[in-house]
């Protein structure tokens, strides 16, 4: 595979593509920053350090010799697909940043935040089906078209791609097991049902591109990839599933609480 562009220089491309990443992280590093600093009554240490290494890991999946690497070798490509789409997402989830926005901006823009996330397009897109069909959806259509030839012909392609995994990866992620707070929180059976099920497309493609890998691909580079992508998925998914049901319990006969318990208690 080689990672030409369509205009310009592709080295020039790729650099530039690599500041921009840096830059984004730095950004959203600085403005967690701000707002624990800001933040009245405290906030826990350990949503600082999940954050922090939510994009250290996002940065290795992009930028860093891995992200490098991922642009040529298909076992790296998974590698940072784990990183940018499952570990990065969970750790960031798990940081709670709606809770530390609400509690840090001024109560006009709190306010504006609370609209957004109330919206009928967030809550369409938020919801487990939604993001689930968006996720693994998003996997199958890249190993099982040209779209993954593409990607590493254009710098272009390649960014809006992996925007779209991060996001993507985020937004299922806290579908499932968001500590901030939602709208409209789905019951415990349906996203319990839906990372099910999302296991299972995750799973089958992983076995999928053991047997048919992409065209041109090494067929010992393509093997290692889809085992990684199907072991390293599989540890990612059954923690979401371990932290679903350790953030619910039963309380009397009312329905059951979102809470992250004892692991990550509410801060």
């Amino acid at each position: 595979m080689h990672h030409g562009d369509v205009t310009g220089s592709p080295g020039d491309s790729w650099l530039l593509f690599d500041l921009v990443c840096l830059l984004l992280l730095l950004a959203s590093a600085s403005a967690y920053g701000i707002g624990v600093r800001r933040t009245r009554g405290g906030w826990p240490w350990w949503r600082s350090a999940l954050w922090l290494t939510g994009l250290a890991g996002v940065a290795v999946a992009l930028v860093g010799p891995l992200g490098q690497a991922a642009r040529t070798g298909f076992t790296a490509h998974m590698a940072g697909h784990l990183l940018l789409g499952m570990i990065g997402p969970l750790l960031l989830v798990l940081a709670a940043p709606i809770s530390l926005a609400l509690r840090t901006l001024p109560v006009a823009g709190a306010r504006r935040l609370s609209r957004v996330l109330r919206s009928r397009p967030v809550r369409v897109v938020s919801h487990p089906v939604v993001a689930a069909l968006f996720n693994a959806g998003g996997l199958w259509l890249l190993y099982t078209t040209d779209l993954f030839h593409l990607m590493h012909s254009s710098v272009w392609i390649h960014a809006l791609i992996h925007v779209h995994v991060l996001v993507v990866g985020v937004v299922f992620t806290a579908s499932i097991i968001s500590p901030d707070p939602l709208a409209h929180r789905a019951s415990l059976r349906m996203r319990a049902g839906v990372l099910v099920v999302f296991i299972a497309a995750h799973s089958i493609l992983g076995k999928w591109l053991y047997a048919h890998p992409p065209h041109g691909v090494a067929a010992g580079d393509a093997q290692l990839g889809a085992q990684l992508m199907y072991y390293g998925g599989d540890v990612v998914d059954v923690l979401l599933l371990v932290l679903l049901f350790l953030g619910w319990y039963p309380v009397g006969s009312t329905p059951a609480r979102p809470v992250l318990l004892r692991a990550f208690p509410r801060s």
